[in-house]
């Protein structure tokens, strides 16, 4: 039987930092391949974006069809100096697999890829139904030229997803904590305020912008967004730059900037917070620009065959009842939750992103077993 191990060493190996894939879904596309899956290739780029090379592979023809959604591409090492071991070596020290990807999200790609091998290998017949695979590669760069168009590409060859399991690293210290059932949106705003610039000994002759920029500050912050939904936390707004670009202690600034993340659940959406937010700063009666860029709308996919199928899952295998959870950042679940109900369950989160990022290679066993108990109990509870 295939090793995820060995794939996941072989997907880390490829220093693929976004949106370069480097031979990473070229080593995933030949074990698919091999397993008997037909793979797709898709190559996305627009004016102003590099190109993204994305992947879609599918064993089966029958529905329904359990989709399993991830990335290839990983964020930068930075300083390699730093690593104890080397970011692309993928080496196996005192039990863990060390590597940049590891845990977002190469070792989830490999466990999926072999338990759909062992499933289909196990299954007396063909599946009761089939399971693909929509694996991109700009999920940690700008994700534009990645998922959100292969959904798109995928509905006019008129595939059908019934329901995606998203491999992104959901639990916060041990296998089997939490599982994702959906997010919180988010947005980010930059607001300016225009003043005129002045002698700090005349400030009658000039406009400081300062002032006005913290009254309007404090009107957002005063009070809370909302005190949370059944299944998300408290929505939370945080100012995180003030600027004004002046280096002089005597010199009224003509203008003041600040930047803002908004983080929120579904009592909101992004109309409605931006709404709110002017609101808030038009009380204040002063002139401003704001900006707003929306990074995705909160969402939740209610508990279901599929969360119910990885929780069954993960309780055979590690004993614990996965809390069913929205929090954490944005992920591509945001653009899949148009299309089928999605839910996230990966590997530990603690070393994403970090020097020395590993995982634990029996978790990596552990999550391949999850990951074919899940696929089985998603076609029997879905009476496939």
């Amino acid at each position: 039987m295939p090793d995820p191990v060995e794939l996941s060493q072989a997907l880390i190996r490829c220093p693929s930092i976004t949106p370069v894939d480097a031979g990473a879904l070229d080593v995933l596309q030949g074990f698919l391949e091999s397993q008997g899956f037909s793979c797709h290739r898709k190559i996305f780029e627009e004016s102003g974006t590099e190109p993204v090379d994305n992947l879609y592979a599918r064993l089966g023809d029958q529905a329904p069809n359990l989709c399993f959604a991830g990335h290839t591409d990983v964020v930068p090492p930075g300083d390699e100096a730093l690593w104890t071991h080397p970011p692309f070596a993928a080496d196996i020290v005192d039990g863990k697999l060390f590597g940049r990807g590891a845990t977002d999200m190469k070792c989830a790609i490999a466990a999926f890829a072999v338990a759909a091998a062992r499933c289909a290998e196990q299954s007396d017949g063909p599946l009761p139904g089939s399971i693909s695979l929509l694996i991109t590669g700009d999920e940690e760069g700008v994700s534009i030229n990645g998922t959100k168009k292969m959904l798109h590409w995928l509905e006019t060859e008129g595939e059908v997803l019934d329901a995606c399991l998203v491999g992104e690293p959901t639990n916060p210290h041990i296998l089997g904590e939490m599982a994702k059932i959906g997010r919180r949106g988010s947005m980010n705003l930059t607001l300016t305020v225009k003043g005129v610039q002045g002698h700090s000994a005349y400030p009658h002759m000039a406009d400081n912008p300062i002032p006005h920029m913290v009254r309007m500050l404090n009107a957002l912050i005063d009070e809370p967004l909302d005190d949370g939904t059944e299944h998300f936390q408290s929505s939370t707004l945080t100012i995180t730059t003030v600027d004004v670009g002046n280096p002089a202690t005597n010199v009224i600034p003509s203008r003041a900037a600040a930047h803002i993340n908004i983080r929120f659940n579904d009592h909101h959406t992004s109309a409605g917070i931006e709404r709110l937010v002017r609101e808030r700063l038009d009380r204040e009666g002063v002139a401003y620009d704001l900006v707003i860029q929306v990074s995705g709308d909160s969402f939740l996919s209610p508990p279901g065959v599929l969360s119910e199928a990885i929780s069954t899952a993960v309780q055979h295998v590690t004993g614990r009842t996965p809390e069913l959870s929205t929090t954490g950042g944005t992920s591509d679940a945001r653009f899949i939750k148009d299309y089928c109900p999605v839910a996230e369950f990966g590997m530990i989160s603690d070393t994403a992103h970090k020097t020395d990022e590993h995982v634990l290679v029996r978790d990596i066993h552990a999550l391949t077993d999850i990951y074919g108990l899940v696929i089985g109990e998603f076609f029997r509870s879905a009476g496939a």
